[in-house]
Formats: C-alpha cells, structure tokens, sequence
C-alpha cells in the first residue's frame, strides 16, 4: 500500500511539474526597463531601443504601446516573437524640448505579467550658438 501511495504521489507531482511548465506562457524580459539620454543637445536624434528576450514558453504579442505624452512615441514590430527570440521597442522623444525629462512607455502584452513600464529620462541643452552670426557681428 505504501508502495502505491508513493508511486500516486511521484506520478502527481510530475504531471503537475509538466502542466505548469506548459501553462507558463509568454515571458519579457528586458536588459533594461531605464534609458538615460544623459545630456543631449537640442534637436539631436532622440531615437532609442529598448531590447527584450521572451524568456518563456509561448510566442509573445506586443498588443499595445503608448508614450506617457505626444513627445514620446514608441513603436515595435506587430508580429509574435517566439520564445528564446528577441526584440526591440524603439522610443521616439521630442528633442525640440528643452529641459529635464523622465517619461514613460506602458506596454501591453499577452505575457504572465501582461503590463511592462518602460522609462526614459535625460536633459535636452539648447545648441550654443554658432559663431560669425549677425548678434556676434553686432558686439564688434
């Protein structure tokens, strides 16, 4: 009878190790969920990537991603991206702004955890003026 229980319970255990290894679905995983622009000048090319893996079991579908305000736009590619491959959401920010910045990207997914919030943040310096223009000429 012991025999039976323990053979019942070794059985048990492993078809619920394979159900949950199964059931565990798509997973992101990212290298980074912050992206420091550092000090840029304005107008520069404010165009980053943010690279993930899905790290789980089932194919991953990016359904949706939107920019905490209209100067920041993400985009990414619409097709699944299997397991173990990679991918990128590419983050636009509006570099005509000048001043200190931290924005977000909320993304929506069909992964375990279907919600990710990405962040960008630097500062944006006005270009120096260039030499030789009419105001210089003028203090002469």
């Amino acid at each position: 009878m012991k025999k039976l229980i323990a053979t019942f319970s070794i059985l048990f255990v492993a078809v619920l190790g394979i159900v949950a290894q199964q059931a565990s679905g798509p997973e992101i995983t990212f290298e980074s969920k912050v992206i420091d622009y550092g000090t840029i000048e304005q107008h520069s090319n404010g165009v980053r990537e943010f690279h993930f893996t899905n790290t789980g079991s089932a194919p991953l579908i990016i359904q949706h991603a939107k920019g905490s305000c209209g100067c920041t736009v993400p985009s990414y590619d619409k097709e699944p991206v299997m397991p173990g491959e990679s991918g990128t959401i590419k983050v636009k920010y509006a570099t005509n702004r000048l001043g200190v910045f931290q924005k977000t990207v909320t993304l929506t997914t069909n992964a375990t955890t279907p919600t990710v919030v990405l962040t960008i943040k630097g500062n944006v310096l006005a270009k120096p003026a260039a030499e030789g223009t009419e105001s210089d000429a003028a203090s002469h």
